[in-house]
């Protein structure tokens, strides 16, 4: 077996040219098939796409990756404590009060009540500028998938390799033991060996598969909803022997991420886990109230956020976006809005996503209506052409769009970048639309030291 030299996509490159690449890409799918990996269950389960070349982020990138991306772990997580507490970056000018006001994901229940320091885990999408810079298109501070994914594409892809992997690869699966650490250091003050527990929704979610495999990896419970009671200001588990056990720490992994309705009615969510959390028994990682950090208008400001919570420039900028809520920017951005992206703010999984360019007059036409009549629910972002990767398509390799989710996990102010990433890949020639959800795929992302 040839082995890859350090650093080198070329290299790569060259070996895969050798290789057959339909039984190359068969093999990965099938390694990935019979251990389950996929989305949903049921008759409705979708397999998870994986594209056997790998990408490779060199050494000086990473470098860059670590350090830029814990930077903005902790300007983000420093901003929902203050969003809940004393607005300081509000008062300073920096971050207009409707931001937080009108976020989707502010929990009023809980102002005033965040622990100062809570565990986290942060998601952030990154694409290549034109000039080759990684900048961050997105941030998520709610329920950031991926890990598990990525491992397995790791696991199948070296199955499948037609060389021997380089020496300075990272391996991803240190990012458990980070995971594990965090979550135990989350816990409550008092919990000394404190009982956690992953908790979904089951087979309805379509990330079930992660979730089992990262309960598994993290030698934890998967608890569902009514595996759970409440007794007083205490969360239990039903436990299959020896009556309910008492929960400390919980890793939230469901697709209800709120506290109250629409309507205002408490979810089941607060039913089950408010009271304990509000008496301080419970940890809830990632917290109630996180999605103000994610939210599309919150990340036009991630850049202040650096400036102001870490006192230092960030070390990896933001994709320009525009506040179109405010009248100035409005009457600025308005006029080239044909010539950007537009995406509503509550959207996630690339839905109402609009590249405008890349759209009928008709739809344009159709934005520009909808922006006018509520500025304040959407934000336009340039639109950055996502760099290429080799992937394997029809027999033979041929570009297509990527972006990378790399992992920052921490607790409190304290951030570690996380040597696990997964490259999504837009499987469809031409689409910048990389979510599984829209024909999008993945790729085994070695990242070198």
């Amino acid at each position: 077996m040839r082995t890859l030299s350090v650093g080198s996509v070329t290299t790569t490159m060259d070996a895969f040219a050798t290789a057959d690449l339909d039984a190359t890409a068969a093999a990965v799918q099938a390694t990935l098939d019979e251990r389950g990996v996929g989305f949903g269950s049921g008759p409705g389960r979708s397999p998870f796409l994986v594209d056997p070349v790998p990408r490779v982020i060199d050494a000086a990138d990473w470098s860059l990756l670590r350090r830029g991306l814990a930077q903005r772990g902790r300007a983000l997580a420093a901003f929902v404590a203050d969003v809940y507490d004393q607005r300081a970056i509000v008062a300073a000018g920096i971050v207009p009060e409707r931001v937080i006001e009108t976020a989707d994901h502010l929990e009023r229940d809980l102002i005033g009540r965040v622990p100062a320091r809570f565990g986290w885990v942060a998601g952030l999408d990154l694409v290549r500028d034109g000039d080759g810079a990684l900048m961050v298109l997105e941030d998520n501070m709610r329920t950031p998938s991926g890990i598990a994914y990525a491992l397995a594409a790791r696991e199948a892809g070296d199955a499948s390799l037609p060389f021997a992997p380089p020496p300075g690869r990272l391996d991803p699966r240190r990012a458990l033991l980070l995971l594990a650490d965090t979550l135990r250091a989350s816990a409550p003050a008092g919990a000394e060996r404190p009982a956690v527990a992953l908790l979904s929704d089951g087979p309805s979610n379509s990330a079930w598969y992660e979730h089992r495999a990262l309960a598994a990896a993290l030698d934890i419970p998967i608890l569902r909803p009514e595996d759970l009671s409440q007794d007083g200001d205490r969360l239990y588990a039903r436990g299959e022997a020896g009556g309910p056990r008492a929960i400390d720490v919980v890793y939230r992994r469901t697709d209800e991420d709120r506290l109250r309705t629409s309507e205002g009615e408490p979810t089941w969510l607060a039913e089950k886990l408010l009271d304990p959390l509000l008496a301080g028994t419970l940890a809830v990682v990632n917290p109630f109230g996180a999605g103000v950090a994610d939210d599309k208008l919150a990340h036009v400001y991630v850049e202040a956020m650096v400036r102001f919570y870490c006192g230092e420039e960030p070390l990896i900028e933001s994709v320009r976006g525009y506040d179109l809520g405010d009248p100035e920017v409005l009457d600025e951005v308005f006029p080239r809005l044909d010539e950007l992206v537009v995406k509503p703010r509550g959207g996630y999984g690339g839905e109402g996503v609009v590249v405008c360019p890349r759209v009928s007059p008709r739809t344009r036409d159709d934005v520009r209506r909808k922006v006018a009549a509520r500025p304040d629910g959407y934000v336009a972002q340039e639109l950055v052409d996502l760099s290429t990767q080799p992937t394997v398509c029809d027999g033979r390799l041929e570009p297509r769009h990527v972006d990378l989710r790399p992992f920052v996990i921490g607790v409190g102010d304290a951030a570690v970048t996380a040597p696990v990433a997964l490259t999504r890949v837009a499987l469809t020639r031409g689409s910048l639309i990389v979510n599984s959800s829209r024909n999008g795929g993945g790729k085994d992302t070695w990242l070198l030291a």
